[in-house]
């Protein structure tokens, strides 16, 4: 069980990148592989989670170079072909419920699966309307957890009710919509994180959106693009916690995606009084991407984190705990039960780590109420096998008041973050 020691931290300065968007990364990737022509995609996340994704694509026929730039020769929405053995996907809940939107669509037949973790995660809500599109899915508890197996071909347009604000389920089933004849059309509850649309369009298809309505008419046929990923606002959020908790401060994150649907994490931290400011903002291949500056304070306050806000930093809520146990008052989040069915319950994990370093949490079904104390014990920190947790609990060691600290398991870092804590130490002012 690989474990890290870290040292207390006086405050955050430097100027940095953080690594491509992994979002953005497995939909640029899935999306050139079915173009027609080729699609080069820059400051790909070279992660084990986006990774596992080229070799799903690989094993269904697609070359893939890789290098400075991650080359796709796409073969259309009708050219994958059938894969001799079972594809692993490892950690990824994103690689395998959008993948089931593109096997859906296939002619042959398929297996998903994943480790112990990605087997443990509920797929139903992506696999039940896939099969009434026409796929025919097959899993552990009727198609709810993996190994999945997938028969796909002729898929029929839906109308759908999407029944939590889900981007994983929303784009799995427009990645179908592609294959499906007729118009394929989501309801949303809340607003979710949209770059598979955004994406679309950048690679030639016509999505429309109309409030929490968006619709797809297929066939459709991608077409081979260029495609640059911004560093990832989830990636970034780590750092930008860190500085704004610590007085004195000063971080610069360049070239990082502000996708407003993606910016609660900024919202949040504004509320509680931090000091951010997003500076030359501009379009790059239909996202936007600015510099994030971050200035320490010190005195943050808690807040209510609930409602629309949510699915607007779902993934930041681990590391804004932090934040809220180094705050005044209390920080109360709900409506965040979506947490729980993540690489771990995320409530649960968090509450009971954020516990060892003396912080008082109430675990709610939805969320927790933290009461901020303003120092943290150091302790010896379990990640729970889940890479949001380590890296959450690797910033509360910087502000542990006492001596080191150590975060145990973190190889799970590398599934969306390689080199954190190399760049971590960049910007660590002892």
């Amino acid at each position: 069980m690989e474990g890290f020691r870290i040292f207390p931290a006086r405050r955050i300065e430097g100027e940095i990148s953080v690594p491509g968007d992994k979002s953005i990364s497995h939909r640029a990737l899935m999306l050139g592989a079915i173009s027609d022509g080729v699609t080069r995609v820059r400051n790909f996340l070279t992660s084990d989670d986006c990774m596992r994704t080229i070799s799903a694509f690989r094993a269904m026929g697609i070359e893939i170079e890789e290098g400075e730039e991650v080359r796709i020769e796409g073969k259309g929405i009708r050219g994958l072909e059938e894969p001799s053995d079972v594809i692993d996907l490892g950690n990824s809940g994103t690689a395998m419920r959008l993948i089931l939107g593109i096997l859906s669509g296939q002619p042959f037949f398929s297996v998903l699966t994943g480790d112990s973790s990605l087997r443990r995660r509920p797929m139903g809500r992506v696999t039940k309307p896939l099969t009434e599109m026409g796929a025919r899915i097959s899993g552990r508890c009727g198609g709810e957890y993996p190994p999945i197996s997938v028969v796909g071909g002729e898929l029929r347009a839906i109308e759908h009710k999407v029944e939590v604000a889900s981007a994983q389920v929303k784009s799995a089933l427009l990645l179908a919509g592609l294959y499906a004849k007729g118009r394929t059309e989501l309801h949303l509850p809340q607003v979710c994180r949209d770059h598979t649309e955004r994406m679309m369009r950048w690679f030639g298809v016509d999505v429309r959106s109309d409030g929490l309505s968006i619709s797809i008419e297929g066939p459709a046929q991608p077409k081979g693009s260029d495609v640059y990923v911004p560093g990832d606002i989830s990636s970034a959020a780590f750092f930008i916690v860190a500085a704004s908790v610590m007085d004195g401060s000063y971080l610069r994150i360049k070239d990082v995606g502000v996708n407003p649907t993606r910016t609660g994490i900024l919202d949040a931290l504004s509320m509680m009084g931090a000091d951010i400011e997003i500076e030359g903002e501009r379009e790059v291949c239909g996202e936007p991407v600015a510099d994030i500056i971050v200035r320490g304070r010190g005195s943050l306050k808690g807040i209510k984190v609930c409602g629309d806000l949510i699915p607007r930093m779902i993934d930041e809520i681990p590391v804004l705990s932090v934040a809220a146990a180094m705050a005044s008052g209390e920080t109360e989040i709900r409506d965040a039960a979506e947490l729980r069915k993540k690489e771990s319950d995320r409530i649960s994990s968090m509450a009971e780590e954020l516990r060892k370093a003396g912080v008082h949490v109430e675990e709610l079904g939805d969320g927790m109420v933290i009461r901020g104390e303003g120092r943290l014990l150091p302790s010896v920190f379990e990640s729970h096998g889940d890479h949001r947790v380590a890296m959450a609990m690797a910033i509360a060691s910087l502000l542990c008041d006492g001596g080191p600290s150590e975060v145990r398991d973190v190889g799970w870092i590398s599934t969306s973050f390689p080199g954190f804590f190399e760049l971590l130490e960049k910007v660590v002012v002892r």
